[in-house]
């Protein structure tokens, strides 16, 4: 049997190349096929080489420590490496497989040539860039050097110092894209007559449904269905030093997943004073609200619970025909303390995990997704750190879903236990995790050989759609109005179970609960569509001693979780929050933070104030939740005040963040 092609990897992987090349044939496309994997097989080569090159230039920083670990960080990179180059490289993929019958000739190969070296040398230069400008800006480069340089008048003398003073970087760039080039060129790919053009054109076929998937996998990071595609904070899912995550990234990638990314930018809208008078973003609380000593924390984030499903958290609404499909939740709300004006600060899982233990607001970009997640947070779960305790986060889903192993790392958590660690996969629901009856028994069997002080945290997920509920219950809660209703019901079952079983144990009886959403979900009422309470979830804080039990109507958000915990567990330092402890009425006025994706939404006092980044756009009364009578016309000393307020937060929110002073309990100025 002929071969169809020839190809000798022994050198180089190069393919074998006579000055007078017999035209061979090419019914099957195999070893273009083989060429293709190779060239892409040489760019990894060359991205393993500047991860090298960027830990050897910044170990003081990153501090690497051995062998293992960079090769570690080299297996966990692969991911953003292959996401990376497949996006380079997205015209030479199909130009490669399309089937024009002329792929083998040497012009059509010369054209090749500059579709995949073009993209692919510009990309990496940027590692190199990053080489150096890695100390200065303590993170991979984003879309954020664009706005750094445009505000730079002298770029051309900056450009010459730069390749001045590094003019080490630029010459390895030089060497190491010679290489490259040099290597693609010693994959040759002999000219090949088609002479089946019906094998030609169903190889190619096979080609265009295969490889198109493949790289759409690839530039996921993952095929599964429960994740979502990687971004800047999935580079800390498996690192135990934060640092090392921009070792795991790298450059393209970083750039490429903050295109459209990145609005975060600076502003100046009032002084300090102001700023300490209308916000006070470094909150201390004294101990005299502590009733129990270093008590435990479990916060239960009830995936999409939004407070419409809740009876405890409507009574006050009158809606008609309200049906509540939470009866252990409401039973529970009379012995606790409950906020039913309290709102998300987001509109993903991710969000909600941000605001509720950094307090930090999700806006057009969420902090998580943006170039600045890699660094130093303060939050729930590093003060408790601080305190001795004992953190976990639990989350039933495939490990590293949602992003949630890579953030709570950056939180961190001293322990994460997700589906590897439950590890009974009968207990699968088939898409997101483990059913949460089954896995809130597990957290309990774990937190009973926990050393107590502890705090844990778990992410529920079966109330989420495709809406399904473990095949045993199917004929025990109802359909609802909604397909989410019966999910409700499940999650508050399992709920129920989770605290039947926990108080039977020692350190029940010493610990805080708090209960709350990541963000809301289908909507039955017409109360819940309105506008603004789209983001409306449940915050419920109870304690067995019930020395916390009411109804508070104050405006009430996820980031007041955060120093509301540290309040009650006696931490005694400063610590930067923008939310402030629903235990505290004195220092700030309640508010509200959101953001619908394109302006922000400021509730305080009496007023909503619509935000378009630089001013007020709009003005509603507080009451007013589907912004139904814009009153901006007739601007009051208490608006201007609202509108101060959010402008303040933004403000604040804004440096930290690009300053990344994120940990810092100062004033910044």
């Amino acid at each position: 049997m002929c071969p169809i092609y020839e190809v000798n990897l022994t050198k180089v992987l190069a393919i074998h190349l006579s000055k007078n090349p017999i035209l061979l044939k090419n019914t099957f496309r195999q070893v273009e096929l083989k060429v293709l994997v190779s060239r892409f097989f040489l760019a990894y080569i060359f991205y393993f080489i500047a991860r090298l090159l960027f830990v050897l230039y910044n170990n003081d920083l990153l501090q690497v420590e051995d062998i293992t670990t960079f090769f570690k960080i080299c297996i966990y990179g692969l991911a953003f490496d292959t996401s990376a180059i497949i996006y380079l490289n997205l015209l030479f993929l199909l130009v490669s497989i399309l089937p024009f019958f002329i792929n083998t000739k040497p012009k059509f190969q010369k054209v090749l040539f500059y579709i995949y070296f073009v993209p692919n040398l510009i990309g990496y230069a940027t590692n190199f860039v990053d080489f150096a400008f890695f100390r200065f800006n303590m993170g991979r480069s984003t879309l954020a050097v664009k706005e750094v340089l445009e505000n730079e008048q002298n770029k051309i003398k900056l450009l010459f110092h730069f390749l001045g003073t590094y003019w080490h970087v630029f010459l390895l760039f030089i060497i190491l894209s010679s290489a490259w080039v040099f290597l693609y060129k010693r994959i040759k790919l002999n000219e090949a007559a088609v002479i089946k053009k019906p094998s030609y054109l169903i190889a190619s076929l096979v080609f265009i449904l295969v490889i198109p998937a493949l790289s759409i996998g690839g530039i996921r990071g993952d095929f599964k269905y429960s994740t979502r595609p990687i971004t800047l904070v999935d580079a800390s899912r498996h690192v135990k030093n934060p640092m090392h995550s921009e070792a795991v990234l790298n450059t393209p990638f970083a750039i490429i997943r903050t295109v459209n990314k990145h609005t975060f930018k600076k502003a100046n809208f009032v002084s300090d004073a102001m700023l300490l008078e209308k916000i006070n973003p470094i909150k201390k609380y004294p101990r005299d609200s502590l009733t129990m000593d270093k008590p435990n924390v479990v916060i239960l984030i009830l995936e999409s619970y939004g407070r419409e499903y809740i009876g405890a958290f409507n009574e006050h609404l009158k809606i008609d025909n309200y049906k509540s499909y939470t009866p252990f939740l409401d039973s529970l709300a009379k012995k606790s303390l409950i906020f039913p004006n309290s709102f998300a600060n987001g509109r993903k899982s991710i969000h909600g995990m941000s605001s509720i233990f950094g307090g930090i607001p999700s806006f057009e970009v969420a902090f998580t997704s943006s170039s600045y997640v890699n660094q130093k947070i303060m939050s729930v779960v590093s003060g408790l750190n601080e305190m001795g305790y004992d953190t976990s986060f639990f989350h039933g889903a495939p490990n590293g879903s949602m992003g949630f192993l890579g953030f709570s790392t950056i939180l961190g958590f001293d322990h994460y236990y997700g589906k590897t660690e439950y590890n009974y996969d009968a207990d699968f629901d088939g898409i997101w995790g483990i059913w949460d009856e089954p896995f809130l028994q597990y957290m309990k069997r774990t937190l009973d050989k926990k050393k107590t002080p502890f705090m844990a945290s778990a992410f529920t997920v079966t109330s989420h759609e495709p809406y399904i509920i473990p095949e045993a219950y199917k004929d025990v809660f109802e359909e609802g109005e909604v397909p989410m209703h019966k999910c409700v019901e499940y999650t508050d079952y399992a709920l129920k179970r989770f605290f039947e079983e926990a108080k039977k144990e020692s350190w029940f009886k010493n610990t805080i609960f708090v209960l709350t959403a990541d963000h809301t979900n289908q909507i039955h009422y017409d109360e819940y569509k309105k506008n603004i309470n789209k983001y409306a979830v449940p915050i419920m804080i109870y304690t067995p001693n019930e020395d916390f039990v009411g109804v508070d109507y104050s405006l009430a958000q996820q980031i007041d979780i955060f120093p509301t915990v540290l309040d009650m567990a006696g931490y005694e330092k400063p610590f930067r929050s923008w939310g402030r402890s629903l235990l505290d009425t004195n220092s700030v006025t309640p508010f509200v933070m959101t953001h619908n994706g394109t302006l922000y939404n400021f509730m305080q006092g009496n007023y909503i104030c619509i935000f378009d980044g630089e001013k007020a756009i709009g003005f509603y009364d507080i009451e007013d939740k589907n912004l139904t009578n814009n009153l901006i016309g007739n601007r009051t000393p208490e608006m201007e005040s609202v509108e101060t307020s959010c402008k303040a937060f933004i403000q604040d929110y804004m440096r930290r963040i690009i300053d990344r002073k994120m940990n810092d309990n100062t004033m910044l100025e």
